[in-house]
């Protein structure tokens, strides 16, 4: 629920004489005789009382514990008002009513709740370093967490001197008009929900990776760091529920590698493309559907996987071994079926994943190229110039498929991934071999029957379902100049993009 100074914002924009916020009910606005609605969603009992927390003296508390009325003055930046708060065995609500406008009050319309009917999606223009520290206007971290989900964004970006800023749709966005937050409250913030050992690792490097987990609402991957105007942090946001394969659209042929009993599968793309929801999907689909040993290294754990018809140990680097490189390793003599390495990143880490391939286990990894074949490149590449004819080799045989993704905005909001996918078949393996991965690209054009599918293929295909704008896929091409030409030939704009 966002905090106070919304709500008091939203009275002086629209000279309302109160703002009722109640479980169960929309939030509403009194304007003369009329009752107008500011939020599209209900409020939950959870919301209300974290709004009246933001406020409460502290010898009035008892009300968020027992049925009764308190009524007080709260002042802040944006205003003071009266606030009266009314709670029932099951019900809170909480009234808000000017008595004077504080200097300054923003003229832009505010979100003033979660869900509202018009929040704006504007990236405002981020305030100087060292403005506003924050004080009673700055929000909670679990109510950003809160406003992340509910907003519908998949990340939330905190640094110094700022208000807090969203990415949604892809896009950078400020949600309503929080102050910034000043250096010294933004680390009180950050600090609140970061692990001790994570903790430790800031103050010693200012970098520090892990998770955090709020019951019920969702998981966040979280990345704190240091800038020049002070710290700052990252949390993407990670859903409880593992979206199924039909719903991110893996295709049948897809899904088939996850019943391989040995080899290695790649999901490749930029960062933020959505690596780690495909490989949770398809590792959640062998969980439902055989009767395996998984093991996960991740850094940090994202998705979480209850044990179905799987027994799945998920390892974090960092707080459950050194890294990737020692725990895959270590993997082998824990008796897997399936390995997953949240991250190829160096020669050995590569190395010992080819090698757990070919010693009978099925292994998935994430790279971060752009396309199937810079893929092949990428991991032959790590090796030294006269290890790579004997790598080739060994990846031709050991290597079962490789998909590439990107994120593209639909029309209408949201985002769609756009798949590249290759299968090894015997004339991909030579290809490997040779060490002329440049033509796989035209083996993968004509192998459409077998599932496999070039990215230009894939984003012709969603501008053609109307998912997408040309412009977008045009963008998001890695062959621009191939791509105009199927633009063309479809019958789309190709100046649009």
């Amino acid at each position: 629920m966002p905090n106070i100074d919304r709500f008091i914002q939203a009275i002086q924009q629209f000279s309302a004489d109160r703002l009722v916020v109640a479980t169960g009910q929309k939030v509403t606005l009194t304007v003369g005789s009329e009752r107008r609605s500011a939020s599209s969603q209900p409020a939950s009992l959870q919301q209300v009382e974290d709004l009246l927390r933001e406020i409460l003296p502290a010898d009035r508390a008892t009300i968020l514990a027992e049925p009764g009325e308190e009524e007080f003055e709260y002042e802040s930046p944006s205003g003071r008002v009266r606030v009266k708060a009314r709670k029932s065995a099951d019900a809170l609500e909480v009234e808000i009513v000017p008595v004077s406008q504080g200097p300054g009050a923003p003229t832009g319309v505010p979100s003033v709740a979660a869900g509202a009917a018009d929040p704006p999606r504007r990236l405002k223009a981020a305030p100087e370093a060292g403005a506003a520290t924050g004080g009673a206007s700055t929000p909670t971290m679990q109510a950003l967490f809160r406003m992340l989900v509910e907003e519908g964004c998949s990340d939330l970006h905190l640094t110094s001197g700022n208000a807090p800023l969203f990415r949604k749709d892809g896009e950078i966005v400020q949600l309503g008009g929080d102050a910034p937050i000043g250096s010294e409250r933004l680390r009180e913030l950050l600090l609140s929900i970061t692990p001790p050992d994570s903790r430790a690792q800031y103050e010693q490097t200012h970098d520090a990776d892990f998770s955090h987990d709020i019951p019920g609402l969702a998981r966040f991957r979280c990345n704190l760091f240091m800038d020049r105007s002070g710290m700052g942090g990252v949390f993407r946001i990670i859903p409880h529920e593992i979206p199924s394969a039909e719903k991110l659209g893996l295709s049948k042929q897809i899904l088939e590698l996850c019943d391989l009993s040995k080899g290695l599968v790649v999901v490749t793309g930029p960062t933020g493309s959505g690596k780690s929801t495909t490989l949770a999907s398809m590792i959640d689909h062998i969980n439902r559907n055989r009767s395996a040993h998984i093991i996960t290294i991740e850094d940090p754990i994202e998705f979480v996987h209850p044990n179905r018809r799987c027994l799945i140990n998920q390892r974090e680097v960092g707080s459950h071994t050194a890294g990737f490189r020692q725990a895959l390793r270590a993997a082998l003599r824990e008796d897997p079926d399936i390995v997953l390495v949240g991250e190829m990143r160096d020669l050995e880490t590569v190395a010992i994943a080819i090698e757990t391939a070919e010693t009978g286990h099925l292994v998935f990894g994430t790279l971060h190229t752009n396309t199937a074949p810079s893929a092949l490149d990428r991991m032959i590449d790590q090796f030294p110039t006269d290890r790579q004819s004997q790598i080739r080799v060994v990846l031709s045989e050991s290597l079962r498929g490789v998909i590439a993704q990107t994120l593209c905005k639909k029309k209408g909001g949201g985002r769609v991934a756009a798949l590249e996918v290759l299968f090894v078949n015997p004339a991909v393996s030579n290809l490997i071999r040779e060490g002329k991965t440049f033509q796989i690209p035209s083996i993968m054009q004509t192998s459409k029957s077998i599932g496999m599918t070039t990215l230009n293929d894939s984003l012709m295909d969603l501008v053609t379902k109307g998912i997408i704008e040309p412009a977008e896929a045009f963008a998001k091409s890695a062959v621009k100049s191939e791509f105009k030409g199927l633009l063309a030939r479809g019958g789309f704009q190709v100046e649009a993009a």
